[in-house]
This record gives C-alpha cells, sequence and structure tokens, in this order.
C-alpha cells in the first residue's frame, strides 16, 4: 500500500479518530491522512443530497491528496453516501481508487456481541432512516433482533 500513498480516513468530524487510531495499532507501516469535516458537522439531520455532496468532496480531497484508499469512518456517510460514491463515481474517479465504509465490517461482527439475540443501534438521523444498518445486519444474521434508535424514537425489527 505504501506505492498506493496513504489510506484516507474520512469522517463528518472527531469520531473517525477512534477508526483511525485503531488503523494506525493494526497497520504501523502504513502513512494515513485524516479528513473531519468539523465545519459542516454533523450530518445526521442533513439531507442524503446533502450527506452524498460533502462526502463525495472529502473523497475527491483525499484522492488529490495521493490516497488511492478512502475509509469513511462515519456511520452518517457510509450508510447513505458509500453506494452511491463507488457504483456511480468511482468508474470516473480511477479505476485503482477504493472507497469502503465501517458499516460493513460492525455488522458482520455483531453475533459476537450479544448474547440475547437482541442488537440496538444508536445513530443519527441519516443513519437510522437509510436503514443500512438493518439491512446489512439481516444479510448476515437473520435470527437477530435489530432496534434502531435515534434521538426519542425506537424501531423495533424483528
Amino acid at each position: 500500500m505504501d506505492e498506493a500513498g496513504p489510506i484516507g480516513v474520512f469522517d463528518s468530524g472527531y469520531g473517525g479518530l477512534t477508526v483511525l487510531k485503531g488503523f494506525v495499532k493494526k497497520l504501523p507501516k502504513h502513512n494515513f491522512l485524516y479528513l473531519g469535516d468539523n465545519a459542516r458537522a454533523p450530518y445526521g439531520p442533513r439531507s442524503f443530497d446533502l450527506i452524498y455532496e460533502f462526502t463525495l468532496e472529502g473523497v475527491k480531497y483525499l484522492f488529490d491528496q495521493g490516497c488511492s484508499l478512502v475509509v469513511l469512518a462515519c456511520n452518517t456517510a457510509s450508510a447513505e453516501a458509500l453506494r452511491t460514491i463507488q457504483q456511480k463515481d468511482l468508474p470516473y474517479l480511477g479505476a485503482h481508487k477504493r472507497v469502503l465504509g465501517v458499516l460493513r465490517p460492525t455488522t458482520e461482527s455483531v453475533l459476537d456481541h450479544t448474547q440475547t439475540k437482541e442488537i440496538g443501534i444508536l445513530g443519527t438521523h441519516g443513519t437510522i432512516r437509510s436503514k443500512s444498518y438493518l439491512i446489512e445486519i439481516k444479510k448476515f444474521f437473520p435470527q437477530i433482533q435489530v432496534l434502531l434508535y435515534q434521538q426519542d424514537h425506537v424501531f423495533v425489527f424483528q
């Protein structure tokens, strides 16, 4: 990955620093470039179009800085914009460039973190609205009950 430049880590604020810390610990021989869009945080209450636009701007910026891999450390950006960027924009941004999110690896491990077969997801309006966590968890573990929490609302899915 060294020839491919640093690994870009994008978040709408500071929360992604936790993801970056994990990467640095697990991949100490790699270089990283972190971009936190604090000026426009939080992304959660914004529309899909704005979340997509802001996330794409961040991804393009990190690509311009020499990153060929960008990880969306933001749940809202992963839930709302990742798939569209992967399908619509990456073919034009470069065949060797990749954008990944935190949603899929998180959902693949949920069974390791429950004894009751119930999972609670706390998220922003955008993350919960997308139902991305619900969809991904149900792909891997259809037997798990998922509770989505967003401010004063709880949504239960069997």
